[in-house]
């Protein structure tokens, strides 16, 4: 089970403690949000791209979007998201959970500036009914695979 994965990457970190689980789905930016009772834009969003042969996770906040533009100035390829029936094979999470937290091997993490505005955000644990709370500077610590900061959204 992806939360599982998730729960013992970051447990390996001391933050289990911090790992919140819902009765309700928060699957998406505004299911979060609500689950949390915290603004959209604060939620963590992963998003999971092809990138030659491999895959590559992006963390944005809620409220962004993708810039075609600029992603493909910084990967020097078109942004070309993962299919539904790819991501779990790739990432190690199904869609809904995906996180930067226990994924399979040789994935890169990229974290975009939108999250550089927020103390504080709340990333998926792995499963379309969990969060946890970190700051930026923790996101950036415990993002497996943190591979940098990139520029590739718009709000």
């Amino acid at each position: 089970m992806s939360i599982e994965k998730g729960k013992a990457y970051l447990s390996a970190f001391g933050l289990a403690d911090r790992i919140r689980e819902f009765d309700v789905s928060s699957a998406t930016v505004e299911l979060a949000a609500k689950a949390l009772g915290v603004e959209g834009c604060r939620i963590a969003k992963t998003l999971s791209f092809k990138l030659g042969d491999s895959a590559i996770l992006i963390l944005a906040a809620g409220d962004a979007r993708i810039d075609n533009k600029k992603f493909k100035e910084t990967f020097n390829t078109k942004a070309k998201m993962l299919a539904p029936d790819e991501v779990e094979t790739l990432i190690g999470h199904a869609i809904g959970g995906v996180c930067p937290f226990g994924i399979n091997d040789g994935i890169k993490t990229y974290l975009d500036a939108s999250l550089k505005r927020f103390d504080t955000v709340f990333p998926a644990v792995g499963s379309s009914n969990s969060a946890v709370e970190l700051s930026i500077d923790e996101l950036e610590k415990y993002s497996q695979n943190f591979s940098g900061w990139v520029d590739v959204c718009k709000l």
